[in-house]
């Protein structure tokens, strides 16, 4: 079997035949897409990686998608165990207040009734519940000046750049009847990039993919069971009906198949903007737009953004799970009783591939040189199924995706294992070896100086 030397432990080969076989003849590439959003960014929920983007650095107004960090730190505390779902929650004064103020999305709260941490909850991811929100950040942060801080320190934690909170909900601090954190003024409002805010959303969903379940669900009695069998405007006239603002959900007046989340937003400093998220066969997309000027519009804007992504790109499985590498099917090995061991994937490796492009995208092999030495072999005894290096896809097309969550883009990669186990060689066999060697080199040397003399 031919021997490899492995040069500076990495493997660049084209898969060929496995990418003619995988994509048949593709049409034109589609015409540059073009959002009608001040700000908008559409992401790979999978990688972070973005595929489209307008203006996304742009800093403003976020209004209630500021609700996705309450969310983010009121699922954390569940989980890390500091709070839970059963918890009762105090009703405060303020939240009282707010929870009554005209205009605002809210449900009606009294601080002579027992509400738990899953009421509130709901409360806040269906119904955008702003006084339900602000009882959370209490609760949480054990003062809402502490939340607030709690806020700010997390989007520092999650890299997310151009960011400011100022309150747990995104409305103007004026609604708060003076009584606003500590540092912020009366007239704050939170602020973030629309790259920021699909960022918030990616670790939001792929941290605790729990918020999906209550993010899709279109209505539901607040402290009661789903609402079905009523129309959307009916739960609208019910008070105890809370109907969700994202109205692409089923059943709603923008239905759009595969969204379950993620979150709708509205002030007039803000207009009209829309987080939404995704899944259509195995691709989930995270999209953001921002200051469109009707809800129509944030919702259409959105259908257009999710259509582009699901018409242009698609999950592919482009290498099978135990795939045996191409022109590298063995490694050399070091002190082993075999001189090589096989080679394959562990799981199959799928990625998000352009229409039009499938030529730009090569697998790589990289062997993890902590294993090698400096002939490039890898050392015995290995066990089977060893983890021993990593394939993964380079795309080299014109310019590559920038990511939410590196300074570079991410690439799907999967492990490389050993088919078998490879022994360590006795002292005996390795000395055998070594004289074989020895007398090799000679023969070989031998030989050389007979053909010397024809």
């Amino acid at each position: 079997m031919k021997s490899l030397r492995i040069n500076k432990f990495v493997f660049s080969f084209m898969f060929i035949f496995l990418f003619a076989n995988l994509f048949s003849t593709s049409s034109e590439v589609r015409a540059d897409f073009n959002s009608g959003a001040d700000t908008a960014i559409l992401v790979d929920a999978s990688t972070g990686n973005i595929l489209y983007e307008k203006n996304a650095d742009f800093t403003a107004g976020v209004a209630s998608m500021s609700k996705m960090m309450t969310e983010y730190l009121v699922l954390e505390a569940v989980n890390n165990g500091s709070i839970n779902w059963d918890s009762v929650v105090p009703i405060s004064d303020l939240v009282n207040q707010v929870s009554h103020s005209p205009g605002l999305s809210n449900v009606f709260l009294d601080p002579d009734e027992d509400y738990t941490v899953r009421d509130l909850y709901e409360a806040m991811a269906i119904e955008s519940g702003n006084a339900a929100t602000m009882a959370l950040a209490e609760y949480v942060g054990g003062t809402y000046t502490d939340f607030v801080r709690m806020m700010n320190d997390k989007a520092e934690e999650l890299d997310l750049q151009d960011y400011k909170f100022v309150n747990s909900t995104g409305l103007n601090n004026s609604y708060l009847f003076g009584q606003h954190a500590e540092g912020t003024a009366e007239n704050d409002e939170n602020q973030m990039s629309a790259r920021a805010t699909a960022k918030l959303a990616y670790h939001l969903i792929n941290d605790y993919p729990e918020v999906l379940e209550t993010a899709s669900i279109p209505m539901k009695y607040f402290q009661g069971e789903p609402a079905t069998g009523v129309t959307p405007q009916e739960c609208l006239n019910d008070w105890t009906c809370m109907k969700n603002w994202n109205d692409m959900l089923p059943g709603l007046g923008h239905f759009y198949e595969g969204i379950d989340g993620l979150k709708t937003g509205y002030t007039d400093f803000a207009k009209y903007c829309f987080t939404g998220t995704a899944e259509r066969n195995d691709l989930r997309l995270i999209s953001v737009v921002m200051g469109t000027e009707s809800e129509t519009e944030r919702f259409n804007e959105t259908r257009r953004l999710m259509d582009y992504g699901f018409n242009t790109f698609s999950s592919q499985e482009v290498i099978a799970a135990n795939a045996v590498i191409e022109d590298h099917q063995t490694v050399p090995v070091a002190k082993g009783k075999e001189k090589e061991v096989a080679i394959s994937t562990n799981e199959a490796l799928t990625a998000v591939v352009k229409e039009g492009e499938e030529d730009y995208y090569r697998a790589e092999l990289q062997l993890h040189p902590e294993l090698l030495n400096e002939d490039g072999e890898l050392i015995a005894p290995l066990e089977r199924g060893e983890e021993v290096g990593t394939v993964n896809i380079v795309y080299e097309g014109e310019g590559d995706y920038d990511s939410l969550i590196a300074s570079e883009t991410v690439h799907p990669q999967v492990a490389v294992v050993t088919d078998t186990e490879v022994e360590k060689a006795g002292w005996f066999r390795m000395m055998m070896r070594g004289i074989g060697g020895f007398f090799s080199g000679i023969w070989s040397s031998a030989a050389d100086t007979v053909k010397g003399w024809f």
